[in-house]
């Protein structure tokens, strides 16, 4: 015998549980050597009187590995105004620079300032 799913939102409402349940089209969680999809997921944000949120996701999840070579480094725009400023280039350049250098900022003034 099943719930109505209206019944059931009634009684969780009684009890202060709030469920909201969004239309998402992909669902990616990133781990640190991986990366997991879930492609038409069922995502349901539930919610509790002094409780943390919690969200569920529902689906078939996929592993996609990641190859750490193929990733560029994270640079900041602080860092690539910074490097811009400091070699007196735009900031495209810098940016480019911060990446070949893998996010070292006085490798990347350096080779720009031709030192």
């Amino acid at each position: 015998m099943g719930v109505n799913p209206r019944e059931l939102r009634r009684m969780l409402k009684r009890m202060g549980i709030e469920a909201e349940e969004l239309e998402a089209t992909r669902v990616t969680i990133e781990a640190k050597d991986s990366r997991y999809v879930v492609d038409s997921p069922q995502v349901i944000i539930v919610r509790g009187r002094g409780q943390p949120t919690m969200i569920y996701v529902v689906g078939e999840p996929r592993e996609v590995k990641q190859q750490a070579a193929a990733q560029q480094p994270q640079v900041s725009e602080e860092d690539v105004k910074l490097v811009a400023e400091q070699a007196g280039v735009d900031v495209e350049t810098a940016r480019r620079a911060l990446i070949e250098a893998n996010g070292d900022i006085a490798e990347a003034i350096l080779k720009l300032k031709g030192s």
